[in-house]
């Protein structure tokens, strides 16, 4: 594709069909703008930003950038590497194959919001734009400068479409880029490349989860946003995404090795701790992309299982509370929770999987109720003393497995596994298990059937697919690894409460959480549902000082994500051809006849 930026290097960036826009730049004269400004925000960020190391991050020292300069650090450097590849610099063009400008848009502006948020953070809790030293105004005016070059780009836009203005630019910079067609690289580049791209998440994953204050994690949340939107409009996400389809067994053994690398770079047990939510949080969330993601299920009561094979462990551990009185070993605790888990999936499923649509919906909601409300009455008042009321089943005793304890600290290689640590690498495996199921049972015959009955039901079955038998298989094997999940859970927070499994609340897991995070991350594939159970667990446990707010951000964050990436963060093709207009079935203009032509004009 033939971008703007390639042939309009002397024109006016808002001259346009329309008239002059809001930003008469020279394109030359905006892409310097942007440059200058990107180095003087970088710049500034070796400058003392404040007086006093009242604030949190210590930003008094000069010479050495900490805290929140470092993210305006690392924005200011992307940006002014994106506004450097536009002057066609050798080495510099692979850096955007789908376009230069609209990535280094995103990236000022994302500059601009991080040493935006830090000053005014200042200004709130020091009492006043007084306790901002020029270290912080060199780097926000050259932000400011290098947003407002970055704003009077053009927008990377086919030869035959016309630069409407400024709104189009900025809605184009969120649209999905189409990337030049790459040079190819010998096998062991490519894996390479892969290997860099795991290891460079693994660390932005990992810098997140250590923030120790409030501000530092809203502003990474800032640069992270729009770092990861402006990579993928370059395209370099796309061309990832090629390589790891291309390296598939290479890039789940990358995943897996980056993942397990996790806990050694923890040095607080409470963020491994994380980890392992986080965990026991995506594996549920992917078996529940089996049945919302593959067969198309809306199940609004999922958590309900997790429930089921938690209690399910709870009772047959050795909890002294236990009305069972048996401590099986792990791995028989962990069948019997899968297997009751499926026997409760194929009792729910089989009498209402014939309902479609919002009927099956209020159902499994109905379903997810009645299991909370039933282990709340099963206390030996209103009902049997099975899970002793409202006060669950305390005191699980932890795993041990071939005489290795998982409550105590253990030394490996120099480095201490804490309790929180061992039950990270235990659920990392659990996690790969269930990994391995989705993507066998998509690929296979089972799941392609799936994916007809989700598309359209009534067109499967007039195929000769037996949909009843396949959602209830769907159903049940979402019930099986969420139950497998549960066992986890219960040894990793010692006891089990009804409370645990609402369909809604303030934190995750809970059954409209999972929805999210499977809407969010993309139906249908692997990574999507981890990636959206990764956020929706590790923002709620950071920004829990916002206590009601929480809720309303993120209802604004579902807005807005749903209207600029309704596929979700990861998507297929089918997903990304299902929610994006396509020209594959127009007719060109020249093809069509004079009078049809002009026609079309005319009603244009």
């Amino acid at each position: 594709m033939t971008n703007t930026t390639q042939n309009t290097s002397t024109t006016q960036a808002t001259t346009t069909a329309n008239g002059p826009a809001l930003l008469p730049l020279p394109t030359t004269a905006a892409r310097a703008a942007t440059t200058i400004g990107a180095a003087a925000a970088l710049a500034g960020t070796f400058l003392a930003w404040t007086w006093t190391a009242a604030f949190p991050g210590n930003l008094t020292v000069t010479g050495y950038p900490g805290g929140l300069q470092v993210l305006t650090l690392v924005s200011a450097a992307l940006t002014l590497l994106f506004a450097l590849s536009g002057y066609g610099i050798p080495g510099l063009r692979w850096l955007t194959p789908g376009g230069t400008n609209s990535p280094t848009r995103l990236l000022a502006l994302g500059t601009l919001g991080t040493v935006g948020y830090t000053m005014g953070a200042i200004s709130a809790q020091l009492g006043g734009v007084v306790n901002l030293e020029p270290g912080a105004w060199v780097s926000g005016i050259g932000a400011l400068i290098a947003t407002i070059g970055a704003l009077a780009l053009p927008a990377d836009l086919p030869a035959d479409e016309h630069d409407t203005g400024l709104w189009q630019r900025f809605r184009h910079s969120l649209t999905a880029p189409h990337p030049r067609r790459a040079q190819e690289l010998p096998s062991w580049a490519e894996i390479l490349i892969i290997a860099a791209g795991f290891g460079i998440a693994l660390y932005v994953f990992t810098y997140g989860i250590d923030t120790e204050y409030s501000e530092l994690f809203i502003g990474y949340l800032i640069t992270v946003g729009f770092a990861f939107t402006g990579v993928s409009r370059a395209g370099l996400i796309s061309r990832l995404t090629a390589l790891t389809t291309k390296h598939r067994n290479v890039a789940l053994a990358a995943a897996f090795v980056a993942a397990f690398c996790f806990p050694f770079t923890q040095d607080n047990d409470t963020y491994a701790l994380i980890g392992a939510n986080i965990l026991i949080f995506a594996t549920v969330a992917l078996g529940l992309n089996v049945v919302v993601g593959l067969a198309g299920l809306l199940d609004l009561g999922y958590v309900a299982f997790l429930g089921v094979g938690a209690y399910t462990a709870a009772l047959v551990s050795g909890s002294p509370q236990s009305v069972i009185g048996v401590q099986f070993p792990f791995w028989a605790a962990v069948l019997t929770g899968a297997v009751v888990s499926l026997i409760f999936g194929v009792l729910i499923g089989a009498p209402t999987l014939r309902l479609r649509g919002d009927y099956l919906a209020i159902v499994t909601l109905g379903f997810g109720e009645i299991f909370r409300l039933t282990m709340n009455n099963l206390n030996g008042s209103s009902g049997p003393d099975l899970t002793n009321g409202s006060q669950g089943i305390p005191n699980i005793p932890d795993l041990n497995l071939f005489g290795f304890d998982f409550g105590q600290s253990h030394d490996v290689g120099g480095f201490t596994l804490g309790r929180s640590a061992n039950y990270y690498l235990l659920m990392l495996l659990f996690t790969v298990f269930v990994v391995l199921v989705f993507r066998r049972s998509g690929e296979s015959r089972i799941g392609r059937a799936w994916v007809a009955i989700r598309e359209d039901e009534t067109a499967a079955t007039a195929m000769g697919i037996n949909a009843f038998r396949l959602k209830l298989l769907a159903f049940a094997l979402g019930a099986t690894l969420a139950g497998l999940a549960g066992t986890v859970q219960a040894h990793v927070t010692y006891s089990v409460t009804p409370e645990q499994y609402l369909f809604t609340g303030t934190t995750p897991p809970n059954s409209a959480f999972l929805l999210a995070a499977v809407i969010l991350g993309g139906m249908g594939t692997i990574s999507g549902p981890l990636i959206g159970a990764a956020l929706l667990y590790l923002i709620p446990a950071k920004l829990q000082f916002l206590e009601d707010y929480q809720l309303l951000l993120f209802g604004l964050a579902l807005v807005l994500l749903m209207r600029f990436r309704p596929e979700g963060l990861v998507a297929d093709s089918r997903k990304k051809l299902e929610f994006h207009e396509t020209d594959q079935l127009a007719v060109p203009e020249q093809q069509l006849p004079e009078d049809a032509t002009s026609a079309k004009k005319a009603g244009a």
